[in-house]
């Protein structure tokens, strides 16, 4: 793996959405200019439902450069509309992917430190804003979802920062390994439990891995 990764970071303000007239911040703009790193992210972006997005645990999202090609590939009809930073991410980055990166990662951008922490669950609001069904479901089932990290050192980024791994998650699982087993429909107790474990996992997301080993226990 490369010591650093070139990046493309965005952000943006909240807008409405094109049919629905529903508010979003899905719509994100180059950053071109230096901007901070606060505990929630980029100081510069906004999200609109915040009952699913942003957070101190879903500070920043990462989606990879290369998955775009897949999607252009599946909807050609919107193929030029897929462009880094147009899905609503914050950061974009080639080399990089969920089978690459695990759990727990610690990496830096320009001097903030980041913990990788859960998967992106892409919503219908991906469908309206290409005008295209089906395709949040597409990234759902083939698992090019991106990431989102936790901010543990607030800093600030400026064109030409790059992304570097500081302390990898070695004994984790990888994004991608953790979104199959929690796609399984009855993934053994123990893994499951491990997962649930591991050292950096956002809380939310651990605290359905335990609910859910809770009733998979009542099922013998």
């Amino acid at each position: 793996m490369p010591a650093a990764f070139a990046v493309s970071c965005f952000a943006g303000r909240i807008r409405t959405l094109p049919e629905s007239g529903r508010p979003s911040g899905i719509y994100k703009t180059l950053l071109t200019a230096p901007s901070r790193i606060g505990p929630e992210g980029f100081v510069d972006d906004q999200q609109a439902d915040r009952r699913v997005h942003g957070g101190p645990e879903k500070a920043l999202h990462l989606y990879p450069a290369d998955h775009y090609r897949r999607l252009a590939e599946r909807f050609p009809e919107v193929a030029s509309q897929l462009q880094p930073g147009s899905i609503g991410e914050n950061i974009s980055v080639s080399g990089l992917d969920e089978t690459t990166v695990r759990i727990g990662d610690i990496w830096s951008l320009g001097s903030a430190r980041l913990q990788i922490c859960q998967p992106r669950n892409p919503c219908w609001k991906i469908d309206e804003r290409y005008r295209m069904e089906g395709m949040a479901a597409f990234i759902a089932e083939h698992r090019l979802t991106g990431w989102y990290w936790r901010v543990l050192t607030e800093g600030s980024y400026q064109p030409g920062d790059t992304l570097q791994c500081e302390i990898p998650a070695a004994d984790a699982l990888t994004l991608d390994q953790a979104m199959v087993m929690w796609a399984t429909h009855r993934p053994a107790p123990e893994p499951l439990q491990q997962l649930a474990d591991t050292p950096g996992i956002a809380g939310q997301w651990r605290d359905k891995i335990v609910r859910r080993l809770a009733m998979l226990s009542t099922l013998g």
